[in-house]
């Protein structure tokens, strides 16, 4: 028996690949007898039509090299060693996270670990320093998880350990918490 409404003729359409959902649905509720399904303005609207709503585009994360590190180099130059990206502060926009050294071509400089992020011009600018070279720190891994900066942070038990080999490892986490970075050990942050 066939039903009495009109069955569109799919092969011949040529619709929009959200108008085919669309079809599809309305397709599928004529075969079971229920006349035609109209969907939501959300999840049926295309750009530019009436009545249509689309997502903003997320904003870039700022770029390391729009910015002036505030590393101590001389004329050796910085290099970024390591960056991630991701909302911080929980604002919605992505901050970067960036490690840097001085370009010195061998050894392991120190690092600096800096927080990037978009001003009100959207120019970016160092908000933070998280690490500082003075340290004698190296950076290892470097991640976003869950809004908060997780990092390897290598380094020497003495000065007698030579500085291309760093025998101290520490993993360290920073969540922004009252208005700034919280530092913690990875054993602190699983509450050991």
């Amino acid at each position: 028996m066939q039903n009495s409404a009109a069955v569109p003729d799919l092969a011949h359409t040529h619709a929009r690949p959200v108008h085919w959902l669309a079809t599809a649905a309305a397709m599928a509720a004529v075969m079971a007898g229920a006349g035609i399904l109209q969907p939501e303005a959300a999840t049926a609207s295309q750009s530019g039509g009436p009545g249509t709503r689309t997502a903003a585009a997320p904003a870039p994360a700022p770029d390391p090299a729009a910015v002036e590190l505030p590393i101590e180099c001389g004329t050796l130059g910085s290099v970024v060693t390591n960056k991630a990206s991701g909302d911080l502060d929980g604002d919605g926009r992505p901050e970067t996270v960036v490690a840097a050294r001085c370009d010195a071509g061998s050894g392991t400089p120190p690092s600096g670990l800096y927080v990037l992020a978009a001003g009100p011009d959207s120019d970016a600018r160092v908000v933070a320093t998280l690490v500082e070279p003075a340290l004698k720190q190296s950076v290892g891994a470097l991640a976003v998880r869950d809004g908060a900066v997780v990092a390897t942070l290598l380094g020497y038990s003495s000065p007698a350990v030579p500085s291309c080999c760093p025998d101290e490892r520490e993993e360290i986490k920073w969540q922004w918490q009252g208005g700034k970075f919280v530092r913690s050990t990875a054993a602190e942050a699983r509450g050991m």
